[in-house]
C-alpha cells in the first residue's frame, strides 16, 4: 500500500479537517472540555501546515529542479 497522496489531496484534507475543528471547538470550549487557548493553539498549528502545503504546491518545480541540479554533483 503506498502511503503517498497528491499535494492537491492533502490540501484538502486539511482545508477540511481545519473546517470541522472550527465547528467542533467552539462546542469544546463551551462545554470546558477544551480550553480556548489549546483550540486557537491547534487551529494555528493547522493552518500553518496548510500554508507550507500550499508553498510546496506553488514551489515545487523550482523545488524539483533544485533537487536534480544537487545531484548532478553526485
Amino acid at each position: 500500500m503506498t502511503r503517498r497522496r497528491t499535494l492537491t489531496a492533502q490540501i484538502q484534507e486539511v482545508e477540511r479537517e481545519l473546517a470541522m475543528r472550527r465547528r467542533v471547538y467552539p462546542g469544546l470550549v463551551s462545554q470546558r472540555r477544551m480550553r480556548e487557548g489549546e483550540a486557537a493553539e491547534h487551529v494555528l498549528r493547522l493552518e500553518c501546515v496548510l500554508d507550507t502545503l500550499r508553498w510546496l504546491k506553488v514551489n515545487r518545480d523550482r523545488i524539483r529542479a533544485a533537487l536534480n541540479e544537487g545531484e548532478g554533483g553526485l
